[in-house]
């Protein structure tokens, strides 16, 4: 027996550096343990291509997932939860009593009560309460549901995309996209089943790991394309290297790799063979799909896309499109929302206003485009940030700028599409919005409800790793029933 080989068989490469990164103190205790509990729960026996197609836990409602997240986390009170309350107390105190050991990120002594700038009307034949600032929205009423009862653990940016999106305020753990992936696999075998598309002047706060696979498989992490540009990074082929030579090197690599994984038994070598397959699929498949010139004109009319440009529009159409060629999770984000009043681009009058102009167009071109192509149906669509804001205005720096604060305890997203109810609101707030009166749901009641639309028991969704079995939902979360349709 070689000791080295069964000591790569407990602990990855990737695994050490990963433990390295949050100090040395874990790898200390770590050396206090049984390796075996370092082990990742992959058959070592197992040599076929992990992004393969696996059955459901039940029969699903939808096959694939769009989801819009707008980073910086927009406004509930001035777009999607109307309360006239704060127009009437616009500009008085708040009472200390609602706001006594409460925790703010900005907001200084008792701050003052806020109205909306925006005014709100109802829309379609369900009579949804949407604001102005969103009239593409309020075309589609009819299609959507609004929960206004969301409440997350996190106030700061970072910690809250985490949060939204791997189910904990800490770096480490799998994406949405990635737990999506693990569970079901992808039917499309010419890209991959978690694709990533970023907009604005900047990304996410989270970064990267909010498509990152954490302690899974790293095939089913999230792979980022651009609209503009490569479509890919590094997935050309260098000077000198044609198709057929690429072909030949792959072919040896994959034989030289599987004799690898025979000796090691390590798992990222089956998912290093699946990715080199991929990257050479996606060589030929991935021109294609991102060549936004094939769409009519009608299409870049309703989306407001512009072939070779990139931001949110482009993104939201080439959404459309990598669902259709059977793409299982498609992850947007688009910054700019964090809507404090410190200066004019982070003003609701001004700032949340220029993001409502880029997003709600597409986001709305989207829900039509899926409906009369007939793909809604089977597929989720959320639309949605990380926390809410504070009903009261921040004032930091008492220039005349209006904003709010960072609010955990009540905000509004936002679905459409497979297994959801259309055209129902789902939750309320009190009657200044600070925190939910009726159906709280959680984040973990979200990742819950998607996952269960899909076909997955977010019980039952797991991974052993480092001696326990982990899941998205952790130890939490329920189904939203009320909003399924």
């Amino acid at each position: 027996m070689n000791p080295t080989q069964e000591y790569l068989k407990l602990v990855t490469r990737r695994q050490f550096f990963r433990n390295c990164g949050t100090g040395l103190g874990t790898l200390a205790l770590a050396s206090l343990l049984n390796r075996n509990l370092l082990a990742a729960a992959a058959d070592p026996g197992a040599t076929t291509d992990p992004t393969l197609p696996r059955p459901p836990h039940f029969a699903p409602k939808a096959k694939n997932v769009i989801y819009l997240h707008m980073a910086g986390a927009p406004s509930q009170l001035d777009l999607l939860d109307h309360k006239p309350k704060l127009n009437e107390l616009d500009g008085q105190r708040v009472p200390e009593s609602l706001i006594q050991g409460e925790r703010f990120a900005f907001i200084k002594g008792v701050p003052r009560v806020l109205g909306s700038p925006h005014s709100f009307a109802r829309h379609g034949r369900s009579g949804q309460e949407i604001s102005s600032a969103l009239p593409h929205l309020a075309e589609i009423a009819d299609d959507i549901c609004i929960i206004r009862s969301m409440r997350t653990d996190q106030f700061n940016h970072a910690p809250a995309q985490l949060f939204v999106h791997t189910g904990s305020a800490r770096l480490g753990r799998p994406s949405l996209g990635s737990w999506v992936s693990y569970g079901l696999g992808t039917e499309c075998r010419d890209l991959p089943g978690f694709v990533v598309l970023v907009s604005g002047k900047n990304g996410p706060d989270g970064g990267t790991s909010l498509w990152g696979s954490g302690f899974l498989p790293t095939v089913h992490q999230g792979v980022q394309m651009r609209s503009k540009g490569d479509p890919v990074l590094f997935l050309s082929n260098p000077d000198g290297m044609d198709r057929a030579l690429r072909r030949q090197t792959l072919d040896t690599l994959e034989m030289l790799n599987r004799e690898a994984f025979q000796r090691v038994g390590d798992p990222e070598i089956v998912t290093r063979i699946a990715q080199f397959e991929m990257a050479y699929r996606m060589q030929a498949s991935v021109p294609e799909l991102m060549d936004l010139s094939r769409e009519p004109a009608s299409v870049h009319e309703l989306y407001g896309s512009e072939p070779g440009k990139s931001g949110f529009a482009n993104n939201c159409l080439l959404a459309r499109r990598l669902v259709e060629k059977g793409v299982r999770f498609v992850q947007l984000y688009h910054w700019g929302w964090d809507s404090h009043g410190d200066i004019k681009e982070n003003d609701l009058r001004y700032g949340m206003v220029d993001r409502c102009r880029e997003t709600d167009r597409p986001a709305a071109a989207l829900v039509k485009d899926l409906k009369q192509r007939g793909l809604l149906d089977q597929t989720l669509v959320i639309w949605g940030g990380e926390f809410g804001r504070t009903p009261m205005n921040e004032a930091r720096n008492k220039d005349g700028w209006i904003g709010r604060d960072h609010h955990p305890h009540a905000f509004s997203i936002w679905m459409a599409g497979g297994g959801i109810k259309p055209g129902i609101t789902y939750g309320s707030t009190d009657e200044l919005g600070y925190f939910v009166a009726e159906n709280p749901v959680h984040v973990h009641d979200l990742q819950a409800t998607i996952l269960h639309c899909l076909g997955l028991e977010h019980t039952k969704l797991t991974y052993r790793f480092q001696g326990r079995d982990f899941r998205l939902t952790d130890v939490h979360g329920e189904v939203v029933k009320g909003v399924l349709a």
